[in-house]
Order: C-alpha cells, then sequence, then structure tokens
C-alpha cells in the first residue's frame, strides 16, 4: 500500500516537472492576460467576482487601491488555506497569490490608453470575460491558480461537503450579491452574465474545442452497424461487454470516435439500420492513435 502511494506521488511528481519552463511562461502570460482584462474592463465597469470583486466593492467604499486589496484578501485566504487545507495544498496556490496583484499593478498605466468610446457596456462585458477568461484557462491549464476565492471555494466544499461547482456559487455569489446593493442590477446582471462567460471561455481553453465525437451505441443489429461503421465511414471501434440494468441481459456495447463532421452520418446510419437503438453521444476533446480494430 505504501509503495502504491509512493508510486503515485511520483507520477504526480512526474507530471508537474514536465516542460517546466513552458508551463511557467503560460502561467505568467495567463496572469498578465487575466490581470490587464481586470484593469481594462471589469474594473471601469464595475463587475465583480472573486476576490478582485472585493478590490472593486473595497475601491468604491473606501477608496482603496485595489491591487493591494487582492494582495491582503489573498493573504488571509492563503493563511486559512494553510490552516484548513494543509501546506500540501497550500503551496501550489502561494505564486499566483503574490503575482496576480502584483501583475494588476503593473498594467494600470496601460489602461488610459484604452478608450471605447461610445461602445456599449454590455459589449465591453462580455468581451472582458472572454479575455478573463482566456487568461484563467492558461493559468489552470499551466497547473497553477491566482489563489482567492479558489481556496475559499476548497474550504467550503471541504467542511461543507459541497462540490467545487456548488462551492464556486456559493461564494463568488455572495460577492455578486453585494455589486446588486452597490452598483445596482444593471451592474449586477453584466456580473453574472460575465463569471458565466468566463467560466465556458476558461473551459475551452483548457480542454480545446471539440472537433470529434464519441458514439456509445447499443442495438440488436451489432453486427450491421460494425459492417456501416467499419467498412463505409471506414473507422474503428471498440466492442464493450454490458448488461442491461433492468433486464440484466448481456449485450454488446459499441465504441466509435469521428470527427463532428461525420456526426450526421454516423447518426443517420444507424437509426436506418436499427430504429430502435440506443445510443450516446459525447464531445471527445483529445484523440490518440486509432486503427480498424
Amino acid at each position: 500500500m505504501l509503495f502504491k502511494k509512493k508510486e503515485n506521488k511520483d507520477i504526480i511528481t512526474d507530471i508537474y516537472s514536465h516542460d517546466i519552463v513552458k508551463r511557467t511562461l503560460i502561467f505568467i502570460v495567463g496572469v498578465f492576460i487575466t490581470a490587464l482584462g481586470f484593469n481594462v474592463f471589469m474594473l471601469p465597469n464595475d463587475i465583480v467576482y472573486g476576490v478582485s470583486g472585493i478590490g472593486v466593492i473595497f475601491k468604491k467604499i473606501f477608496e482603496f487601491d485595489v491591487s493591494m486589496t487582492i494582495l491582503v484578501s489573498s493573504l488571509i485566504l492563503l493563511i486559512l488555506s494553510l490552516v484548513a487545507l494543509g501546506p500540501k495544498k497550500t503551496a501550489k496556490s502561494v505564486v499566483g497569490t503574490l503575482l496576480y496583484p502584483v501583475f494588476v499593478k503593473l498594467t494600470e498605466p496601460i489602461v488610459p490608453y484604452v478608450d471605447f468610446g461610445q461602445t456599449e457596456h454590455f459589449l465591453i462585458a462580455i468581451c472582458g470575460a472572454a479575455v478573463t477568461g482566456l487568461g484563467l484557462g492558461l493559468i489552470f491549464k499551466s497547473g497553477y491558480n491566482t489563489g482567492g476565492t479558489d481556496i475559499l471555494n476548497e474550504i467550503v466544499s471541504k467542511y461543507f461537503k459541497m462540490s467545487i461547482g456548488n462551492a464556486m456559487f456559493f461564494t463568488d455569489g455572495i460577492i455578486i450579491v453585494c455589486s446588486l446593493f452597490l452598483f445596482g442590477w444593471q451592474k449586477f446582471l453584466y456580473s453574472v452574465v460575465n463569471i458565466v462567460i468566463v467560466s465556458i471561455i476558461a473551459d475551452k481553453v483548457i480542454l480545446g474545442i471539440s472537433n470529434s465525437k464519441t458514439f456509445y451505441i447499443i442495438t440488436e443489429k451489432d453486427e450491421e452497424v460494425k459492417k456501416f461503421i467499419m467498412e463505409n465511414l471506414e473507422k474503428g471501434i471498440t466492442v464493450i461487454n454490458s448488461r442491461g440494468g433492468y433486464t440484466n441481459n448481456a449485450e454488446k456495447m459499441i465504441m466509435c470516435t469521428l470527427p463532428t463532421r461525420e456526426y450526421f452520418l454516423l447518426k443517420e446510419g444507424i437509426q436506418e439500420i436499427d430504429k430502435n437503438a440506443f445510443f450516446l453521444v459525447t464531445d471527445a476533446y483529445e484523440v490518440y492513435g486509432g486503427s480498424l480494430r
């Protein structure tokens, strides 16, 4: 058991040691883009979420320096993480916690040179979300984070038995609701739309845009479906032994991955062969190897 734990730990260590220079550069670029997006799009339009949102709120109420508020808030959360989550989980947040407020300060002088003129605030909010999502996606893809409410999410998840997703909605939700009382309904709605778009863009950066689909097919005419896939579409398949949950009957499930542009052909082909076939289609973000099997 001890050997297995050490072996798993070594695998994680090896993963993080791969392309360390490249990963660090991606992380730094991601932090820069996120900080720039905050200063250019979020702060001037009072868009609030995360620890940056605390900076916006404190600037509005007390005229505090935003970067200093972010730094102090993040350091407090870092100490909480050390106590609640331990040094191992806290270590991955240290660099981002320190670097992000520094980049927020360094990108402040750029703001006066960006003039959106009469551009609609809603469009500015959407562009800001896209830029921020890109930056955060690069940060997460490099294996780091910027601390802040990411730490709070993990603490809430651990002690209140929530998923990370629910914890995020809880913690960021409280901050966003504060904006409703300070900035009104319009800015509140901008913040809600913004965080949704940020999440979507960040996911796309991390996972990439799916250009393949994977079919899981259960049909009584499995030989005909297999023949259609291998001979007509010239794609490989994998046959998986499965069992019906209700009937307990043994069944064959066919798995096939193919380019999205051929999705329609396989879908229609299955329905043409067996109108009662059951199939599930999922996005496949990374496909390696492959041949007729």
